[in-house]
């Protein structure tokens, strides 16, 4: 039901420790917990009941996907006696980024300063909710929770799938600069501040590909990303979304991303001080009239169409496991 300037480009990685247990956390900024679903009726109620154990001052939104299986109807009953739930009916399975963008602008309309993805089926921890919140606290504005980092762990994966998930990792750090351990990880964080410098409307990945580009948009715009070691498990009740052709337009974006990265440091020595011109020229910038990026890593003008303008329609069935 309806309710009514950062550090310089930088990633670091935070290990603290993996949270064991539900504790109380109050957070000194108002924050919003994204939550897409599309039938998960099994899980639901608990994890948001879960959550608001862990941050009782939460908002938390859900972006239903028209869930055939009754997922709204258990999130409307739960939010009577949970408050401060509200949900976002859609009439169809448009995809994850797709449910992500619209939670976000949602929340940035209603003055939330931090924004949480998670899954609804248990393979996010909500008693790591407090450990990924805390970057924020001091600058970041991007907190990744991490597999791959030090405290990181992916407990019963057969070896070749841990294998393909880090190598994909791998290759889109390398290919993109990213610096970051685990681009494809979905239990993260954003501040307000880094949402309103990207201009959502243009991210247009689904599935993995989408936290990739945010990622990569992120790191752009001058985002300060953290990343901090998760525990993640694999969903006990419900059917999984990932399928293979969500992985693979994860990469075949990347590679398209990183070719117009390499056409437009090639263009550079050329262009002399014409930087308006590269694929990734302006992206940070409203193009609407409105608020531009003041980050470290945007462009400061105008120019051709960035890659995602005109990228190649791929999958856009994003929801993940």
């Amino acid at each position: 039901m309806e309710a009514p300037a950062p550090p310089g480009p930088a990633v670091g990685a935070i290990g603290r420790g993996m949270a064991e247990e539900a504790v109380f956390y109050a957070s000194p900024v108002r924050v919003l917990v994204v939550v897409p679903t599309y039938n998960e009726a099994d899980n639901i109620e608990r994890v948001l009941g879960r959550v608001r154990e862990v941050l009782p001052d939460a908002g938390i939104l859900v972006v239903d996907d028209g869930s055939p299986d009754g997922t709204a109807e258990l999130v409307e009953k739960a939010a009577v006696s949970l408050g401060d739930v509200s949900l976002l009916r859609r009439s169809g399975k448009s995809g994850l980024g797709s449910a992500y963008r619209a939670g976000f602008a949602w929340g940035l309309e209603r003055g939330y300063e931090a924004f949480v993805e998670m899954d609804a089926d248990f393979s996010h921890d909500p008693a790591a909710l407090p450990e990924l919140l805390a970057p924020l606290e001091h600058g970041h504005e991007v907190a990744i929770g991490s597999r791959y980092i030090p405290g990181g762990s992916i407990p019963n994966w057969s070896w070749h799938r841990h294998l393909l998930s880090w190598s994909a990792n791998k290759y889109a750090s390398v290919v993109l600069g990213l610096g970051v351990a685990d681009s494809t990880a979905g239990f993260r964080v954003y501040a307000a501040s880094i949402l309103r410098r990207l201009d959502l409307g243009r991210i247009r990945a689904e599935g993995y590909g989408f936290q990739i580009e945010m990622t990569y948009r992120s790191k752009q715009a001058g985002a300060s990303i953290a990343e901090v070691p998760i525990r993640f498990v694999d969903r006990e009740v419900g059917q999984s979304k990932m399928s293979m052709a969500i992985v693979v337009e994860a990469l075949g974006l990347v590679a398209y991303w990183g070719l117009g990265r390499l056409f437009g440091a090639l263009r550079r020595p050329w262009s002399g001080h014409d930087a308006g011109h590269g694929p990734d020229a302006g992206h940070g910038h409203d193009r609407g009239g409105g608020e531009q990026s003041t980050g470290a890593g945007a462009s400061s003008a105008t120019g051709s169409a960035d890659p995602l303008q005109t990228a190649p329609p791929g999958r856009r069935d994003g929801h993940r496991a």
